[in-house]
């Protein structure tokens, strides 16, 4: 039986030929396979070769001018609508919709990190737009649920101060960094539009609310 090679943070740096705190930043994030013994990560050079290769097959599938595609991301049963004042429990609505996707593989885990996230730094980004967003390697695909708010949700402190009414959740595996990135950008900058702001909040069920998004 062949022992599998352990390397370091300095280690990894040399094979890769990146500084040694983009890996330590990689691995934080959970954007690299590692694990810690003590204080001090460790990966295993098996996973982070897949790992190389899987960015490198990911870059070739998805370039960086390719737009997400909604109907791929999103699906009726994606979206719910909610009456909930308070971002946490919101949140957690959203989480526990996003993370019966088959694409989630750990329920619980994506809750605490959504939650961790926003503790860190609100996520609304003002118009009265929350997004929400996390990249675990416990998810496999990209995934997106849509939240509508029926009330206000204060305590999100956009630099605004508009109260939150859409939220839209995005979930990525760790190595989709630019997808994600896309479609973060996306959902910015297509709800800028005060209409079909106004229009989501006014649709009627989840099917109402698919066609709003995706144009149909």
């Amino acid at each position: 039986m062949i022992e599998e090679e352990i390397l370091t943070i300095d280690e990894v740096a040399k094979y890769l030929r990146v500084s040694e705190r983009t890996v330590y930043d990689w691995a934080q994030k959970g954007e690299i396979p590692s694990g810690k013994i003590g204080t001090v990560w460790r990966f295993k050079k098996s996973e982070v070769q897949k790992w190389v290769d899987e960015h490198i097959s990911n870059a070739k599938l998805n370039p960086q001018n390719t737009l997400p595609q909604i109907e791929t991301i999103v699906s009726p049963g994606r979206i719910i609508f909610m009456d909930y004042p308070s971002k946490r429990d919101s949140l957690l609505a959203l989480a526990a919709n996003i993370a019966s996707a088959p694409q989630i593989k750990n329920r619980q885990e994506i809750a605490q990190e959504i939650l961790k996230r926003d503790e860190l730094m609100s996520t609304a980004i003002g118009r009265g737009i929350a997004i929400p967003h996390v990249r675990l390697s416990s998810i496999t695909d990209l995934v997106v649920s849509v939240g509508i708010s029926r009330v206000d949700i204060n305590d999100f402190h956009a630099l605004d101060d508009e109260p939150v009414r859409l939220l839209f959740m995005i979930a990525a595996a760790y190595n989709q960094h630019a997808y994600y990135l896309q479609t973060l950008s996306f959902f910015s900058s297509r709800f800028k539009n005060q209409a079909l702001r106004d229009a989501l909040l006014a649709s009627k069920d989840a099917e109402d609310a698919y066609r709003i998004l995706t144009g149909k």
